[in-house]
Parts: structure tokens; sequence; C-alpha cells
């Protein structure tokens, strides 16, 4: 037995088949009662669609003139959500080329029931955006090949033009796509380097499936993390990697995501990767955030906290020997 959304969704469809059913044709091909039938016209007569019926014994219904059928039964809540993320789709570039989402939009719109119209349209007498000259835009056509690629795991081969406009081909296990409030970001293991790499989704070239599986791994990198990092702080001369002995929690509030990439490891401790001009304004930062923590590498941010805590240690110990010896 169908559901009533499931039966109001294929008489939407079998109406918008043809021009005309008979309550007889209806009932057969749903499977259901001429009553139910009635039922159910009466029901999208309430939601808005213009469900005619034709007089006569050979009567039956049909959609009103002009009326297009939604693939989906939405309520006035749920066709305004999905008309409002569309207009704001098609202002922010969010799928690319905003040609998809426009021509989404419209079909909507001449689709809704009049009130629900109206109400679009007074919303979009309020809403303004602001336009952003010259942001780049990527295809939708290469944002699906992009997600199917993470989709299905296996190893592609990436053409890619960096900030500086040079061309390269990289072998990378994809990952996952991010969307930052401006643009999209391609997370995926660069194969050659061995690192997690963020790619801007609108450098990328083409995407080659290279028919190799992508090989398991068990520590891959929070994505919004990582875009998060790579995009507000740069690239820095020198990287260091941090083990705090706190939950993932904790050390997001001591080193905040705009300044370092988290891992966890274990349920009590996380690793963190933050970048700074050389190895001792790194050995500062560190020291200044007053926890424990051990400098996993490389080695001359190591002995450059060693170096700054001997200092200290050295000029707290004469201090409190003079102390003493007053």
């Amino acid at each position: 037995m169908l559901t009533t959304s499931a039966r109001l969704l294929r008489l939407v469809s079998l109406l918008s088949s043809r021009p005309s059913w008979t309550c007889g044709e209806l009932a057969e091909r749903m499977e259901v009662t001429e009553r139910t039938v009635r039922r159910d016209v009466a029901r999208l007569r309430e939601l808005g669609y213009g469900v005619e019926s034709e007089p006569g014994p050979w009567g039956g219904y049909r959609l009103g003139g002009g009326v297009q059928a939604l693939p989906l039964v939405l309520d006035d809540e749920e066709a305004l959500a999905v008309a409002v993320a569309l207009r704001a789709a098609a202002f922010s570039g969010v799928l690319g080329s905003d040609q998809a989402a426009v021509s989404a939009l419209l079909k909507l719109r001449q689709s809704l029931p009049r009130r629900v119209a109206e109400r679009l349209a007074g919303m979009d007498d309020a809403f303004v955006h602001t336009h952003r000259p010259g942001e780049p835009q990527i295809a939708p056509g290469l944002l699906l090949e992009l997600a199917g690629a993470c989709r299905r795991g296996g190893r592609v081969r990436l053409s890619y033009r960096d900030g500086e406009g040079r061309d390269s081909v990289r072998e990378v296990d994809p990952y996952r796509l991010v969307h930052n409030g401006r643009r999209w970001y391609f997370v995926a293991l660069d194969v050659a380097r061995g690192e997690w790499r963020t790619f801007r989704a609108d450098r990328v070239g083409q995407v080659r499936p290279t028919g190799q599986p992508v090989a398991a791994r068990f520590d891959p990198p929070d994505p919004a993390l990582l875009v998060a990092h790579n995009t507000g702080t740069g690239r820095y001369p020198v990287y260091a990697s941090v083990r705090l002995p706190v939950p993932l929690e904790q050390a997001l509030r001591l080193v905040p995501a705009s300044v370092g990439t988290h891992r966890p490891d274990g349920p009590a401790a996380c690793v963190v990767e933050i970048g700074g001009p050389d190895a001792e304004g790194l050995a500062r930062y560190l020291l200044g955030l007053g926890t424990p923590l051990r400098v996993l590498g490389p080695p001359e941010v190591r002995r450059a906290l060693l170096g700054l805590l001997r200092g200290l240690a050295e000029e707290n110990a004469g201090e409190g020997t003079e102390e003493n010896a007053e």
C-alpha cells in the first residue's frame, strides 16, 4: 500500500503525462478505489495545483491550462526553501556557472502554486545580493566529476594550474569536496608527495581515472579544517607537527582551525600542524600556548623550543638564588 505522499506524487505524474484521465483509469493505474482518487485530487487542489474536472459520463480530470507539474510533491515551505536555495546559488556562483541554477529556478517558479509564487516574489523584493566581479567560475559538470571521483574512491590524474600559473599533472587519491562560502576546494592525497593537499576546483583542468584503487587510509584529515587552515594562513616557510595531550575539542580552543590543521590521535590527544615564519617564531608561539606538548618535528623547532625553555629556567633560577641569599 502506497503512502499518501507517494500516491500524490504518482497522481501528479499521471496527470502530467496526458491531457485527460477518467477517475476509473486513474484508480486502475494507481491500484486504489475511485473514492481514494477523488480524495487525493481534493488534496492536490488544497495544495494549490490546478486539477480541473471534466463533466459528463466520460469526463475525468486534467491539469489546468498552463500548469506544469512539479516532479516532487512539495508543501509551501518546502517549495519556498528550494526556490530560495536556487536563487542564492544563481547569485553566489556556488554551483559554478549560474546558468543551471537560473534555468532550474525559472522552471520551478512557473510550476509553483500562485500563493507560493507570490510569497517568493515578496521575498525577492526584500533580498539584496552583493556581486563579486572577477570571481572564478567552475562548470557544474566538473564539480560532478570531482564529486564522482570522491564517491568512487579510485585514483585519478589531475591537470592543475597553481596560483602562479604553472601547469602540472598530479596523481591523487580523492577524498572530499569542500565549499567555504566563496570557492570549491578538492581535498586529495598527492601520491608523489605523500601529503594531503587542497586544490582550488576552478583551477582543475581535467580529471581522468587511472584505474588504480586507492589504498586504505586510517588517518585522513578533517577536510573542512584543512581547507580553513590552508586558505586562512597561506603557505609558511616552516611547519611544526605538535602532539597535544588533550581531546580535539580542547585542542581547537588552544589552536584555532585558522591557525593549525588538527588530527585526533586517540580519544585524549591531538596532532596539530602549525606554520610559522621560522623555527624561533614557531617556538615562541608554542610556548605561549601554556600547555604541555611534544614537538614531533622538525628538529629545529624542537631545539628552538628547548632553547627558550632553558633560557627561562636559567633566568628564574638566578632570581630565586638572589632572593634566597638576601
